[in-house]
């Protein structure tokens, strides 16, 4: 008996060892792959063509990461000054957190940056590697802080380029729009954008972007298009004009978005409610007015593409001009080769979808439904 309880006893006993071991080894096979697949996602940076910096350069060259040296905090990461070793200044983003998520968005923002040329598009220089303790993007530095003071048509430029190239920026606000020494549009941040083949409709995804620019059509139907950067720009036109900010807790329930508030003052015709007074009313004005209530239309289809919204900037700022091209020197867009497919196509031959009023007139739009609860309701 004393044998038989014994040998029940030691069988328990390597039993017990035997799924021991067999649950640290599931587990540190997940870890570590887990661990691998980081490593890989950060590894394509090389083949992606973005220089690699060890972390210890770009600690120096922001000096250990200097609160005075900080110019900006976005929902990714905070964004400092910085001078590398060969005398470049740079702007150093420094990702909030180390995960598999974040390490998805920090390298979708450099294979984007990596394949795409324009002038009105920041440049991005490099970024850290896998073994590097922090996620860190080194982008050229733009002096002059964001275009919430100007208005320029090199941003519209900047978001054709992107949607001929297939890509929807997915964040576009003032504060992803600087300027750089001779005041041209650097449109930044990529780390939300997405690739749109030229043959799909539109991206099944839930919705992402900044309170206040987020289209209403897409929070409501998961459905990502390049009309919801169009309504986006829209929000920043009217952000221009008025110099308000797109989303305020402070003002009505109805208008913590600053896009009800202009689609309620330009359909009563109240545009000196709208327009900062230090702009004043003028017909530039109360065109980028028209044009940005175009832009924020709910439904999509009555939304102009961005080389439509383009070809109006230009033809506005040729008015304001008196027909004099001359301050048009940063806008020479850099379009890859067009297609019948992409929107770019509109832009070369010189269509334009005139809007049928005018802000002199009542407007109707069905842009009033904004925003509507999260549910894929009355979609598609």
């Amino acid at each position: 008996m004393l044998v038989l309880a014994g040998t029940v006893l030691i069988f328990a006993l390597a039993t017990t060892v035997y799924y021991i071991r067999r649950t640290y080894k599931r587990k540190a096979s997940t870890y570590f792959s887990s661990k691998d697949k980081s490593r890989e996602l950060e590894d394509t940076s090389v083949y992606f063509g973005a220089s690699v910096f060890s972390y210890a350069e770009l600690q120096d060259a922001t000096q250990h990461f200097d609160p005075s040296k900080e110019l900006g905090d976005g929902g990714f990461g905070t964004v400092y000054y910085g001078k590398l070793r060969d005398g470049r200044e740079v702007a150093v983003k420094r990702l909030y957190e180390h995960n598999y998520k974040r390490v998805q968005q920090f390298m979708n923002e450099v294979e984007i940056l990596t394949r795409l040329r324009h002038q009105n598009l920041v440049s991005l220089y490099g970024c850290t590697s896998r073994r590097s303790r922090e996620l860190l993007l080194v982008y050229e530095y733009i002096p002059n802080g964001t275009v919430a003071d100007h208005l320029h048509v090199e941003t519209a430029s900047a978001l054709v380029y992107l949607h001929a190239s297939e890509i929807i920026h997915r964040d576009v606000k003032t504060d992803n729009i600087l300027l750089d020494n001779n005041f041209c549009v650097k449109v930044a941040d990529f780390g939300l954008s997405r690739l749109l083949p030229n043959d799909v409709t539109h991206i099944s995804t839930a919705p992402q972007g900044t309170p206040g620019y987020v289209d209403p059509e897409y929070h409501q139907c998961y459905q990502l298009t390049y009309k919801s950067d169009v309504y986006s720009f829209g929000v920043v036109l009217i952000e221009l004009i008025s110099s308000m900010p797109a989303f305020d807790i402070t003002r009505s329930r109805d208008e913590i978005n600053l896009a009800n508030l202009a689609i309620d003052r330009i359909q009563r015709c109240a545009l000196d409610e709208l327009i900062d007074p230090v702009l004043g009313s003028s017909p530039g004005t109360e065109k980028v007015a028209e044009l940005a209530f175009r832009c924020l239309q709910f439904d999509l289809e009555m939304r102009p593409t961005m080389s439509e919204v383009l070809e109006v900037l230009k033809g506005i700022q040729v008015e304001k001009c008196g027909g004099d091209m001359t301050e048009f020197t940063c806008l020479k867009p850099e379009l890859p080769a067009p297609s019948p497919e992409n929107e770019v196509v509109g832009l070369l031959e010189g269509k334009i979808t005139a809007s049928p009023i005018t802000v002199t007139a009542k407007w109707h739009s069905t842009s009033s439904e904004l925003i509507t609860p999260n549910t894929p309701n009355g979609c598609d």
